[in-house]
């Protein structure tokens, strides 16, 4: 992908120089992230399982970063995304299934997301996790982020995808936006620091817009503090990715007006372009109160992760479990199917997925 524009483009500098500070980078095979995606929320709060305080953090032995002992006193350590977005309220329904329909026991922690959860496979803090399909595929092959430049997470494997991952740009009806251009000059948050949100809200607004960090006032937090400052008016837009509908967009659209840029056909295409792992799509009119008129954007893949050394039995189950229970979700089932289980995939399969899929 080194030939694919964006991959130049991208402002390094500024895209996660918050990041070291976070311990994003220099993961020899990738420690702790920063955040994400779809649920860049709350994941830097030491929820991740690795602060021992769910029992998993080796003292039982059951952190085993190798997974080969299988057993079923092993605790699958998976982890989601923030609170408001989609993973974390999916994450719990994949353990319901796994914990019904195999041996295993799964513990859901609560983090920033695709950037960190990369970060907790590589290292092995974490056994599945959710993740984007573009981070996953920066991840692998060390380059787009520079959380993992040079550095691939050699160990990240993937499962199965799930569902898009609806890129939302959040505005303020004040601020009298009507394309990604009229943000220039104004407050826009992109998403947590090295979260997959942010990586897309750059892409984005340098492909369709030519705009970079220095065109705009760039503001950083999770989900729910950005509803926040767009109820308060504390910022003009906001990126939001997750798949629709998403918590706390709900939430925000139930107590105040808001708009969601609808993307024209040259943003869309500009951004498909630069960033081959973008696919148009399109929320529907009346997804969120208030907004009534089907909204034209962009969006990325949803997928489950886990790492190589991971015992392939266990992740057999577990994958059999959830593509044979389909009928217990209740979250994104017009999406997430058998035969859609490998669209978009980015990274090889771990051999226990292989084993079920193939």
């Amino acid at each position: 992908m080194s030939d694919n524009p964006i991959s130049e483009r991208i402002d390094r500098r500024t895209l996660l120089r918050g990041a070291a500070a976070a311990g994003v980078v220099g993961i020899a095979g990738c420690s702790d992230n920063g955040g994400d995606g779809s649920d860049g929320e709350d994941g830097s709060d030491g929820s991740d399982g690795s602060d021992g305080s769910d029992g998993s953090d080796g003292s039982d032995g059951s952190d085993g970063s190798d997974g080969d002992d299988g057993g079923s006193q092993d605790v699958i350590r998976w982890h989601a995304g923030g609170t408001g977005g989609t993973y974390f309220p999916l994450s719990g329904e994949f353990e319901g299934i796994i914990e019904d329909n195999t041996d295993y026991p799964v513990e859901v922690s609560s983090t920033g997301a695709s950037v960190e959860n990369v970060g907790s496979l590589g290292n092995g803090d974490a056994d599945f996790a959710l993740i984007q399909n573009d981070v996953a595929y920066f991840a692998r092959n060390g380059e787009g982020l520079d959380a993992f430049d040079g550095s691939p997470v050699e160990n990240l494997r993937g499962v199965a995808t799930l569902y898009p991952e609806t890129i939302h740009v959040l505005l303020n009806p004040e601020a009298d936006v009507s394309s990604l251009s009229d943000l220039e000059g104004m407050r826009v948050n992109t998403g947590d620091l090295g979260s997959g949100t942010q990586v897309n809200a750059l892409q984005i607004l340098e492909s369709a817009a030519g705009l970079t960090t220095d065109d705009f006032e760039e503001q950083n937090t999770d989900f729910t503090q950005a509803a926040n400052q767009l109820r308060d008016g504390d910022v003009d837009a906001a990126f939001v990715v997750g798949g629709w509908p998403v918590g706390a967009i709900e939430e925000l659209a139930t107590t105040t007006d808001v708009q969601i840029l609808n993307m024209s056909d040259e943003e869309r295409q500009a951004a498909r372009d630069d960033a081959s792992w973008f696919a148009d799509d399109t929320i529907p009119g009346g997804t969120y109160e208030g907004i009534d008129e089907d909204v034209d954007t962009v969006s990325v893949q949803a997928m489950i992760a886990t790492r190589s050394e991971y015992s392939a039995d266990a992740v057999e189950a577990v994958t059999e479990a959830i593509f044979e229970n389909l009928d217990q979700l209740s979250i994104k089932t017009d999406f997430i199917t058998v035969d859609s289980a490998q669209d978009g995939m980015s990274i090889e399969l771990h051999e226990g997925a292989a084993r079920y899929f193939e």
